[in-house]
């Protein structure tokens, strides 16, 4: 199979912009800014910095998840990795994908 042109990868990039502009505009998609970004790009814990980016605290998060204060405590000093249904509870508090969070 022959490998793509500069020509069709700049078009397919262009492509991608647009999909991701039309996805912000219906609001399925967000722009993160990048103080926070760069906070999981260094290895914080995800699920701190998703919370502090949305403004709650850790007691607000855990109440709105659904799961206990201690269970939230552990998760983001990396004490537990979670269970798949906390982290989706957690997710879903947050906005946001489990994806995002693991």
């Amino acid at each position: 199979m022959p490998s793509r042109s500069r020509f069709e990868d700049e078009r397919a990039d262009i492509v991608a912009v647009e999909i991701f502009r039309a996805r912000l505009t219906a609001g399925e998609e967000e722009l993160i800014p990048a103080e926070f970004v760069n906070r999981m790009i260094d290895g914080e814990n995800k699920v701190r910095v998703w919370r502090e980016y949305r403004g709650l605290s850790a007691s607000d998060l855990a109440e709105k998840a659904g799961i206990a204060i201690e269970k939230m405590d552990q998760l983001e000093r990396g004490a537990s990795d979670g269970s798949l249904d906390a982290i989706e509870q957690i997710a879903t508090a947050l906005g946001t994908s489990a994806d995002d969070l693991t």
